[in-house]
Parts: structure tokens; sequence; C-alpha cells
């Protein structure tokens, strides 16, 4: 993830948001996000109801602070996928070279929420259409991907994809890769749930609050 400073206070001033350390003001009003909806542990008698999906979206640390927060989802965990070097570590990844995407491993109850749903949730998260970036993020590593794990959810992602190009909603074509699901890493513990301890973070504060405000995650603090 790039985090220069230039690029985190262009980023800031982007934003509607005006943020200091805590709640952020928006509109006049001090808002905070909602809380996350997933349990800390699940039964194995719940687990067999779950689906699976990765998916990449750009930073993970946005993705997962994102996804936490969507009923049915039930776990979200960050990760590496689609890269050929065994056991990556995250310095390998920012080099762009192991060919890896950061992405969120997500459990989801689907008599919750339909994949299809989920996937609506992930067009709204990013911008689908630029090739290997997501804001100041640049690189192989941010691509925006769904390795599907049935062809069930092979021909859901195709056509939602197929449907979202056609709806006019971006102005250029979806670049997203639709691959089956490889081997799987998870990403070193000090990634996991990291908006969670770090929301004040500047990186956090300019890219991933906007992303709740956009998706109706923000609560007014009381």
């Amino acid at each position: 993830m790039l985090r220069t400073t230039s690029k985190i206070i262009a980023a800031a001033l982007a934003t509607a948001a005006f943020v200091v350390a805590g709640p952020a003001i928006i509109g006049g009003k001090k808002v905070k996000p909602v809380a996350p909806v997933t349990p800390e542990e699940i039964s194995k008698e719940d687990a067999a109801k779950l689906d699976t999906v990765d998916l990449g979206a750009g930073c993970f640390w946005c993705i997962e602070a994102v996804l936490e927060r969507i009923k049915g989802v039930k776990s979200v965990e960050s990760g590496y996928m689609g890269g050929h070097v065994k056991n990556p570590t995250y310095k390998q990844i920012s080099g762009g070279d192991t060919g890896h995407a950061e992405i969120v491993r997500v459990k989801f109850d689907p008599a919750e929420l339909s994949f299809e749903n989920l996937l609506e949730v992930f067009w709204e998260l990013h911008d689908p259409t630029t090739l290997n970036r997501q804001g100041a993020d640049v690189g192989t590593q941010y691509r925006s991907a769904i390795f599907y794990h049935s062809d069930a959810q092979k021909k859901a992602a195709e056509a939602s994809k197929a449907k979202k190009d056609k709806s006019g909603k971006f102005k250029n074509p979806i670049v997203t890769e639709i691959t089956e699901a490889s081997e799987y890493y998870p990403a070193e513990d000090y990634h996991q749930d990291f908006f969670e301890g770090n929301q004040n973070y500047p990186y956090c504060r300019a890219v991933i609050w906007p992303k709740l405000e956009k998706l109706g995650l923000l609560k007014e603090d009381e």
C-alpha cells in the first residue's frame, strides 16, 4: 500500500469529512462507524452453513472494514491470492512481483445475504474500472478480483459484472478479474482487523471513512 504523505493529504482533501481524533464531523454532525456484525467465534454447526468467496478491491484494510459491517457476513480475513510465490510476506507482496492480490476471504450466510447482494456491496466499495489501482494504491496487488469457489459463483459473478457494466453506473468498462480460487495465504496478524484498532490512522481517515459514509455505515455519535 502506498502511504506517501502527499498522497494521503490529497486523498484527505478530497473527502467531505473534517476529521479529528475520535469521531468525524460530516454534514455538521459528529459520526462514528457502526459496529462490526461479525461474531468473535463461529460454531462448527454454523460454519457448515456458510459460503466462502475471496475478493480483491484494493487495500485489504478497506475491504475488511466495510464487509465486517454487512449483515450476513460472518467472517472476514485479510490475505493474499493469485500469485506464484509460496508463503509470501507483505514485503514481497508490496513489490508487486509475486503476482498476488491483496484480498479478503469472506464467509457469509447465504440465507441472510445472497452472493448476488454481496457482489452489489463489492461493486460499491471500490472502483472496478481502474486496472491494478485503487486511488493512490498502485500495482497488481491492488487489482479488482473475484476468486470464486464454485461454478455457481463463477456464473453469478460473470452475470453480475455484465449487468453492472450495462447499467451505466461506471463511465468506463469494469476490469475485475473473475478467477477460480487458488492457494490462500492469510496476511500477517497486524493486518487483521487493522481498521478496528487504527481508526484514526491517516490512511484509514482518508480512505476508509469515506467508503463507510458512502455505504451508510456511519452513525451519529451520541
